[in-house]
Order: C-alpha cells, then structure tokens, then sequence
C-alpha cells in the first residue's frame, strides 16, 4: 500500500499537478497510513529481510551441509543425515583444533552411563526407516530459502529472550515489548548456576502466522543465554505444533538448533531438533503429558549439556568456549510468547492458571546444579514474575500435596488484547 501511494505521488508530479493542496493531502495519506500499520499492525512496516541473495545461499549452504542421505521422520520431514564433523557447530573459529567425536559424552558422568548411552538407539520409532541417521552422522533439518526469509523478516525483534530486561511499566511505544513473560525464576542475587532442570507439560497454544509462544528452561550467562523447550513457531517449523528447539545466543551470534556455528552440537544420530512434540495434553484430561529436559556443565571441562527423557539421555552440547562466562547467573522456567500483532497468542492453555495439574499449564520437577554441583530440588528462593497479568499470569507453588511433583510452576493467559 506504501508502494502504491509512493507510485500515485510521483505520477501526480510529473503530471505536472502542482496544486499544495492536492500535495499536502496526498503526504498526509501517506504518513498516516504509515502510522496506522505502525500501531494497528506492528510488523508491517517491518517486514523486510536484512539478507541479501547472496548472503541467502551463503547460509543455505552453512545449515544444509551435504548428507549422507536423506530420511524422514514419521510426520513426513526431511532430515540430512550429516557427517558429525560437518555439523554447522564445527565452521565456529575455536573448533580448530578441538577433539571432540560423536562417543563422546560427559566425563563427570560414570563410566556406566557413557557407555550404555553411547550404543543407545532409543529413538529409532521416531522415523520412517525405524533407526534414523548412519553410525557417525547426525540429524539436521533442511532449510529453504522461504525459511531464512521468514524467520528474519522481523528481524530481532523475533528472537527469544529473558524475563530479566523487560518491565512491567507501561509504554506508548508499541515495539516494546512484543515478548511477554510468566516464569519462575532465580532473583538477582548474585547466585551461581551450573545447570537446571525440569518436567515440562506438553501443551499446544494458538498462535498467528507471526507469533510464538513457548514454554522453556532458560539459563542466562552474563550477556550469553541457551534455551531449550517447546515451542509453536510458525516462522520456525512452518506448523502449529509444539515442536522441540533449543536456541543459543553466544558471542554476538544467536540462533535456533543447528542454524548457526554457536548452535549446539549434536552427538545422536536418532535425535532430530524440530520434533514433533504431539500428542499435546488436552485441559482437565487425567492425564497429561510431559517431556523432562535438563541443561547441565560437564565439572570436567565446562560443557554444557542438553539432556532429555526420563533417563537424561544426552542429545548434544555446546563447547565451553562459546560462553564469554562459565556458569549461569540466572534461571528461569515458565512461558514467553511473541506478539507481532493483537490479540496476542496464547500461553499454555490459554487460560489464566488456578492451582490445578488437570486444568493448568504447569512446569514441575524444576531443580538447580548450584554452585558446588549439588542438585537444589526445592529451590524455595525463586521468584515468580509475569509483565502484563491482563494477558499472562504465573503462580509459583510448592504445596504438600503436589510433593510428588516437587516444586511445580502454574503459568498460562489467553493472550493480550490491548
């Protein structure tokens, strides 16, 4: 509509109307309809990707390194099956000279369990063939250009972050802020963290084309942070299914999964990032369903590790040098959501939380690996935290009678709408 009003003005001109009138008119047409996107819209004015064509391929060729083969997963997405010293981790300047193999798994952890994990082909149900990717090779989503322009049509407006920045005060500007939060989390107290933990409720949010919404562990390191949860991200996985992700942001670089050199490293060739996370818990059913996440640092060397499953299988890593710190000074678990444009999308159920495993979005088990590398499981010093309780809210429970669930975090909202 901008182009149209811009190509109207210009004919008028060499038409040669010269009317200050018409002039005067026709600009206040112009900038008002600018306004109206700006505020009714939000992203309209801002849909225009910062890649060029070449830069395009350039990270075509970065995300889709040669496979091996292709497979597919049982719902029907492809995955290349890459070499593991291939992975797009590996082009990151400090991996040079590293050492790493795709055996490997925490030293801090016995000997027992690195080596019943290391032939562990636990997630073979997961594809099509039954197995997943080759001996020595990883799963990595394709990516097309479609993707690339999508997910950076808004630029960093869209990309994940953490509760600690944003403000609860009211503002004019409607940029700020798209991202809403309902977490518990650790206080700014000067605290260290080598990892956490959680049992996640699997729900299934309505979202627009633009929008997001998320339920996530979050470990912040000085201006460094990784995520790892679920999400349901149209822009992402092109669906609105909740699917998993992890999500790093380290020197200056951030991306999802695989998608840039600070991505983590995957170590499972039966372990596809962007799964399915289906089926979704239905409200007040008896039973829901959870997947268990963990970010933990090897003691040893620093690493840090996304494990998954009741059993913590270990999934990937990211190298220690990433980080410009070495542990954690915050934490938080709960929802984010990203708005793009009103209402805003749903957070869990999409129903504000009232104390009930069966009728709420919950996260519960949530521990901490403090300082010493002890597992604090009640972590009664945490805070709980929404921006905007006319959208999202959050409760922080730690009652007797959810002691089998430890302490659990209620969150949820049916989304902004104003």
């Amino acid at each position: 509509a901008l182009y149209s009003s811009l190509s109207l003005f210009l004919l008028l001109v060499e038409m040669e109307v010269k009317g200050q009138v018409m002039c005067v008119l026709l600009m206040c047409y112009i900038f008002g309809h600018i306004i109206t996107s700006h505020n009714c819209g939000f992203i309209e004015a801002r849909i225009s990707s910062k890649f060029g064509d070449l830069e395009i391929e350039k990270k075509l060729r970065t995300i889709n390194k040669p496979a091996v083969k292709i497979i597919k997963t049982i719902h029907g997405e492809k995955y290349g099956c890459v070499d593991f010293f291939k992975q797009p981790a590996f082009d990151h300047p400090s991996m040079k000279n590293h050492t790493y193999h795709y055996k490997m798994r925490p030293i801090s952890h016995s000997e027992e369990k690195r080596k019943r994990e290391t032939n562990n082909t636990g997630f073979g149900y997961l594809w099509e063939n039954g197995v997943g990717c080759p001996i020595g090779t990883v799963p990595i989503r394709r990516i097309t250009k479609d993707d690339i322009l999508g997910l950076n049509s808004l630029e960093d407006i869209y990309t994940p972050r953490s509760s600690y920045n944003t403000s609860t005060v009211g503002t004019s500007d409607p940029y700020y802020d798209q991202h809403h939060f309902a977490v518990g989390r650790t206080p700014n107290k000067g605290m260290v963290f080598n990892g956490a933990t959680m049992e996640l409720c699997i729900t299934a949010p309505k979202v627009k084309p633009s929008q997001f919404s998320s339920a996530r562990l979050h470990i912040q390191m000085g201006d460094d942070f990784i995520q790892m949860g679920i999400t349901v991200n149209p822009l992402l996985y092109k669906d609105d299914q909740p699917r998993l992700f992890v999500y790093t942001k380290a020197g200056g670089q951030q991306c999802y999964n695989h998608q840039c050199d600070v991505g983590m490293i995957s170590v499972r060739q039966d372990y596809p990032m962007g799964l399915s996370m289906l089926p979704a818990s239905e409200r007040g059913a008896k039973t829901s369903y959870f997947s268990s996440f963990g970010l933990i640092k090897d003691k040893a060397n620093g690493n840090w590790w996304f494990e998954f499953g009741t059993d913590a299988e270990e999934i990937g890593f990211w190298p220690s040098n990433l980080f410009r710190q070495s542990s954690g000074n915050y934490v938080e678990w709960g929802g984010e959501v990203f708005t793009a444009s009103l209402p805003g999308p749903q957070m869990g159920y999409g129903v504000f939380p009232f104390e009930q495993v069966r009728y709420d979005a919950y996260v519960k088990r949530v521990s901490i690996l403090d300082v010493n590398y002890n597992f604090d499981t009640k972590v009664d010093y945490m805070e709980s935290f929404s921006d905007d309780n006319g959208g999202y809210k959050v409760i922080d429970f730690v009652k007797s009678e959810f002691q089998d669930a430890g302490h659990i975090i209620f969150y949820g909202g049916s989304g902004l709408n104003h």
